[in-house]
């Protein structure tokens, strides 16, 4: 048997959650809610290689991750939707490829998290859930929590953002807001003592979504943000001390009925503590954002100044505000050093011409979490913020330039990956799934050896799920989605060419193609259309005529747009990278299952969801004029759940085409055709090849003449490998599982004594690399992949990088898909 090969983690994409708290960045790590998982990214990472691990453990979404420094470790708190809330530290064995591993799980809520405050210094973070309570707890040994208090909010609602601050000595003020348009303000006068409601702002019009602390001076600035368009300002300013009569005499203001609603009151409330006296007045009403806000954070101070009970103030700059919105902007304000008066400085984001211009291409649903760059030795300034395509963005400030500058980012699916493809000759990975959406993930590759992978093109933002993709080549691919039929793009030659600058690769394509694409409005067909260009006086020209009527800037492609030296921005990503829509293909009743091309790309076979022997059959269509080959093939009585076209045998002649398709219906079929021009037959099938619905077949590389190799995956928790000679099929080996097994690939390379390596991904997310043996008695060697570099969600698809024999000595490279959002590639190495 071959030596036993190791297995490294080459590259992770995954799609940020849309929750406006479902991430937090603290040096050196940004920790961010993507579907169940936590997924972790250091955007200060000068490689760029992205998302380093995804953490599992929570059942359903991620609604809120934060960190916090505790006793010298970095910790990351989180709540989902599967009612818990969990602590994470760094992996205690150094040898576990897991960074973070769980220390507690905490199940005393009833409902969805969706708030959580921290801390450190006292140990202490509180939690937020949809059963209206908010819980108070303190971080004990070996990083366990203790609750020290629940606090039903009166009058009910469900809190949405919490936020902490230390008043003075042991004294906590809390606040609370969400789907209620006031804020309560909770105070913990000393250690031992509970949190107590001493006040109730009110202003807002909306659903209150954020609310940070900053100190400034002796007292603070609270930021609250709503779904009314505003962001309000309160100053909690230290009373002189109190004689022991006035104390007695002043009573907290709780009833918020009894506040005027009047927008602009400065109707003074106090928040008492033992030994001080705070006074909250309205500050200022931040105007300027056209749709909700979501986040408003404020900036790290770069020396910060413990509460004192002195009535002096250490000189600092004024507070720097940031906010996110709905309308596609992130805006920076700070208070005028000469009048006081709070601007905005500083506006990032799309320009208004380009919002709402669709909603398919991504120009609407904004930024949902804006976050700062934690403060560094090298005194670097950088703000990153998440759209509603789960993409991050990230902007530095170059303080040579004196402006912000946009940066590579992270970006993925935010909703389960269904189908993977390699392009010809290993150039990209093409990917779709259910978020409607197929992304192309292309090397990055810079000098001195430094590469890393990143999302290249976004050619199809669809308004169906999509189920299925194949490669046409490496210039066309076809998709399958639930709208019933098949459609086919072709990759524009202004991405090629981006494609050839970053990658290496050589330019293929042949002429007569567009320069890029759009998507007309209320369409879903990508439209071809030619790249923009300026000409001496400035203005556009398109194809050597000047455009007296130019379009939306969203939807213009330039021709600087691909010039630049790095991977898109996820702006560019969305609205420049479509291809166009080469042709659609009709025959199908149902969505589309299965979806294969043959390996010199000119047939592609398809299958839909069948309940009856009518809809499951598997259509063939030739790819030079896109024509349906005659009759369907029948075989299978429901739907057809995976079709594989067996590779190419060099050297072999008569040999023909094969085609394996594996069903519900518990039976695989064989279909040939010997020679081009005849028509396809079925060659042999079997009946209960296993116990359950099968749900996955691949074939085998050519080990001789009239000897095939294909295998089959099934919910009977059995993998099998069947060999076929001639029209007949033998099982060789059965592999049984610990879980269901859902996708199966075989490596191309056939090793030493005629090995073959086959992949095979699970329910439950585990992946095993099978050595199968079949000379003699059929035998097998397994390789369990670590569970840290396997998906919690199923894996839906696994396909192997094709070689082309110039990565000799780098070894294999496998993709992954899941419903657990993620596209992975791993690299497997002798």
């Amino acid at each position: 048997m071959e030596d036993t090969p190791t297995v490294s983690l080459s590259y992770i994409a995954a799609g940020g959650n849309r929750h406006p708290s479902a991430a937090d960045w603290a040096p050196g790590l940004l920790a961010f809610g993507a579907g169940n998982n936590i997924a972790l990214w250091n955007p200060e990472d000068d490689r760029q290689n992205g998302i380093s691990a995804l953490l599992a453990g929570h059942t359903d979404a991620v609604n809120v991750v934060k960190t916090c420094d505790y006793d010298g470790q970095q910790l990351i708190i989180s709540g989902g939707a599967d009612k818990t809330v969990r602590v994470w530290r760094p992996t205690l064995q150094s040898s576990s490829p897991a960074p973070y591993e769980q220390s507690c799980c905490l199940v005393d809520h009833q409902s969805s998290v969706n708030t959580i405050s921290v801390l450190p210094d006292l140990h202490l973070f509180v939690s937020g859930s949809a059963d209206s309570t908010i819980k108070v707890w303190t971080l004990g040994e070996n990083l366990g929590a203790k609750l020290i208090q629940s606090i039903s909010l009166q009058p009910r609602y469900l809190p949405l953002t919490t936020a902490l601050a230390t008043l003075s000595e042991d004294a906590v003020v809390l606040a609370v807001a969400g789907t209620s348009s006031s804020i309560q303000l909770y105070v913990r006068p000393k250690a031992d003592a509970d949190f107590v409601l001493q006040a109730t702002l009110a202003g807002h019009e909306g659903w209150i979504r954020s609310l940070d602390f900053v100190q400034d001076g002796d007292g603070f600035l609270l930021a609250s943000a709503s779904q009314d368009k505003y962001i309000r300002l309160w100053r909690l300013r230290q009373d002189p001390p109190m004689s022991p009569s006035s104390s007695t005499n002043t009573t907290p203001s709780t009833d918020s009925s009894a506040i005027p609603k009047q927008s602009l009151s400065n109707k003074p409330h106090q928040l008492i503590t033992p030994s001080i006296t705070y006074t909250l007045t309205f500050e200022a009403l931040l105007t300027g954002h056209e749709d909700w806000i979501y986040t408003a954070l404020w900036a790290p101070r770069t020396s910060t100044t413990k509460p004192t009970t002195s009535t002096t103030s250490t000189k600092q700059a004024p507070p720097t505000l940031l906010s996110a919105s709905a309308d596609n902007s992130l805006a920076l304000w700070t208070a005028d050093p000469t009048t006081g008066v709070w601007l905005c400085t500083t506006r990032l984001g799309d320009i208004a011409t380009q919002k709402g211009s669709t909603t398919a291409t991504g120009s609407t649903g904004g930024f949902w979490t804006g976050l700062w760059q934690p403060p560094d030795e090298r005194g670097r300034r950088g703000v990153v913020s998440l759209g509603r395509t789960g993409s991050w963005r990230k902007w530095n400030f170059d303080d040579v330039k004196g402006m912000w500058e946009q940066r590579v980012g992270t970006s993925g699916h935010t909703r389960e990956v269904r189908g993977l493809a390699w392009a010809g000759e290993e150039e990209y990975l093409l990917s779709t799934g259910a978020d409607q959406t197929t992304r192309l993930f292309g090397e990055w590759k810079r000098e001195e050896g430094v590469r890393s992978w990143h999302e290249f093109a976004r050619p199809q933002i669809h308004g169906y799920d999509l189920n299925c993709i194949a490669a046409v080549g490496k210039n066309r691919f076809v998709s399958g989605a639930d709208e019933k039929l098949l459609r086919v793009f072709d990759k524009p030659r202004a991405f090629d060419a981006l494609l050839s600058r970053l990658s290496g690769t050589r330019l293929t394509v042949a002429g007569g193609l567009a320069e890029a694409a759009e998507i007309p409005v209320l369409g879903l067909s990508n439209k071809a259309i030619p790249a923009a260009t300026p000409n001496d006086d400035g203005n556009e020209q398109i194809n050597g005529a000047l455009d007296d009527n130019p379009t939306d800037p969203s939807s213009t492609t330039h021709a600087s747009t691909f010039g630049p030296t790095h991977p898109p921005l996820e702006d560019h990503l969305s609205r420049h990278t479509l291809w166009p829509e080469h042709e659609k293909l009709y025959g199908h009743g149902h969505e589309i299952s299965a979806l294969a091309c043959n390996p010199s790309g000119s047939l592609i076979a398809t299958a839909c969801k069948a309940s009856s022997l009518e809809h499951a059959v598997i259509r063939l269509y030739e790819t030079k004029e896109w024509r349906e080959v005659r009759l369907p093939l029948e075989g299978h009585s429901l739907t057809v759940t995976g079709l594989a076209f067996a590779p190419l045998s060099a050297g072999e002649e008569g040999e023909g085409e094969w085609l394996v398709s594996v069903g519900r219906d518990r039976r695989w079929c064989v279909f040939c055709r010997r020679r081009e021009g005849e028509e396809w037959g079925l060659v042999c099938w079997r009946e209960k090849a296993h116990a359950r619905m099968i749900l996955d077949c691949c074939w085998g590389p050519a080990r001789g003449v009239g000897e095939r190799v294909f295998a089959t995956a099934g919910r009977d928790r059995c993998v099998k490998v069947w060999r076929l000679e001639g029209e007949k099929g033998e099982c060789m080996l059965t592999v049984s599982l610990a879980a269901t097994g859902t996708a199966v690939a075989f490596s191309s390379v056939v090793r030493g004594g005629g090995l073959l390596r086959l992949a095979v991904g699970m329910e439950d997310g585990g992946i095993q690399l099978l050595a199968v043996d079949l000379d003699g008695e059929a035998s097998y060697r397994c390789l369990e992949v670590p569970r840290a570099w396997c998906p919690s969600g199923a894996v839906t698809c696994l396909r192997w990088r094709p070689s082309n024999g110039e990565r000799e000595g780098e070894g294999e490279e496998l993709a992954v898909a899941s419903e657990d959002h993620s596209v992975r590639i791993l690299e497997i190495k002798e």
